[in-house]
Parts: structure tokens; C-alpha cells; sequence
């Protein structure tokens, strides 16, 4: 499984509380769309920590990183490369 559909079904289950993919596009942003808050957040840097195997450094929580299921797919692929 992908990690864009990994952390597409993580934030559906968790925070939209359904596993309907059409609520959530993968370039959707959580900000705008006022899905996640700051310890919403907290909970997302934990699940990809233990899900994929990275550490998410302070620096690097930022949008550009971690605003859509996309930019966080993009995000664990620098990681792990």
C-alpha cells in the first residue's frame, strides 16, 4: 500500500471519521479545509513516525510538508530515500 493511501485512510478514519475517499482529495489542504488542528497535527507526526519509520524534525513542520496527503506522501519519500 502507498503511502499517499496509507495517510489518505489514516486522516479519513481519524478525523473526517469515514472511509469514504471522495470527502478527501489527495491535494486537498488540511488548513483551508480546517480538517486538523495543532494537536490533530501532533497525532498525524506520531502516526507517520511509527507507520513509516521517520523522525520529523521541528524545522520541517511546516505546510509545504505536511498540508495534503500528497505533500506528506512527497515529505515520507525524502525521508525514507
Amino acid at each position: 500500500m502507498s503511502a499517499a493511501v496509507q495517510v489518505r485512510q489514516y486522516i479519513l478514519e481519524n478525523f473526517l471519521f469515514s472511509t469514504d475517499t471522495s470527502l478527501l482529495g489527495l491535494d486537498d489542504s488540511f488548513l483551508a479545509r480546517g480538517l486538523i488542528d495543532s494537536t490533530g497535527m501532533l497525532e498525524v507526526l506520531l502516526f507517520l513516525e511509527e507507520s513509516f519509520g521517520i523522525k520529523v524534525a521541528d524545522h520541517e513542520m511546516v505546510p509545504d510538508n505536511l498540508d495534503s496527503v500528497n505533500r506528506i506522501a512527497a515529505f515520507i519519500e525524502r525521508k525514507q530515500g
